[in-house]
């Protein structure tokens, strides 16, 4: 049976994604990174339901706290506020993180090549998110080819991101027919009980739920 390395944050998207991969007929590898955002614990939570969910083969942890030190984001930095969604501003919000992705990616490599997986899915867009230069599709081409370089001749791991050019809706849709339980992931940037409702995050996942009529079972502040 072929394998993958799911990174699953716990969120709406990677879930669906994990979803997806095991649709495909993949076994899971799933894999949490704790880096010190504001809403780990709840993360966690949720991410480790869904693996149990799906029957996962392991769900790994690892923590690089180290993002915590270096600062920079309001998901690690509590000095600095979350930014409330304005679609006016046009310069990266404060959540991101810098070059969190190639991190994350990186360690899913390792994980991986390890394992002798077949593939890795992340679930990054680019169409109706946040603008992050490291959710683009250049780069994720671009770490394709840095694992067939930094791999064994005799490895061969996929980069999957099937998300990459849809919007929340279209993975919404996903998840609605791949039957999601989408009361087991959690969005928001800065809660962990109820979700704000107004951080980027839990804007583009309201924003999805309303657009199909479909009711999000999670809790909102507003």
């Amino acid at each position: 049976m072929k394998t993958a390395v799911c990174l699953l944050s716990g969120g709406m998207d990677s879930s669906t994604l994990a979803y997806l991969a095991k649709s495909e007929g993949y076994g899971i590898l799933s894999l949490h990174i704790n880096y010190g955002q504001r809403t780990e614990r709840k993360e966690r939570a949720c991410a480790q339901t869904i693996a149990q969910l799906l029957n996962a083969e392991d769900f790994a942890e690892v923590d690089v706290g180290y993002f915590a030190r270096f600062g920079a984001s309001s998901l690690t930095d509590r000095t600095i506020a979350v930014d409330e969604f304005d679609p006016a501003k046009d310069h990266l919000p404060s959540t991101y993180v810098p070059f969190r992705n190639a991190n994350l990616l990186s360690i899913a490599t390792s994980y991986a090549e390890a394992r002798q997986a077949d593939a890795i899915f992340i679930g990054v867009q680019s169409l109706d998110y946040s603008g992050y230069p490291d959710c683009r599709p250049q780069f994720m081409e671009a770490f394709q080819r840095v694992i067939d370089l930094g791999t064994k001749d005799t490895t061969h791991i996929m980069l999957k991101t099937p998300f990459i050019r849809m919007t929340k809706t279209d993975i919404l849709k996903i998840g609605k027919k791949l039957g999601v339980p989408y009361e087991h992931t959690w969005s928001c940037y800065r809660n962990e009980e109820r979700a704000c409702g107004t951080c980027g995050s839990c804007h583009f996942r309201k924003e999805a739920f309303a657009s199909i009529g479909m009711k999000d079972p999670i809790e909102y502040e507003v």
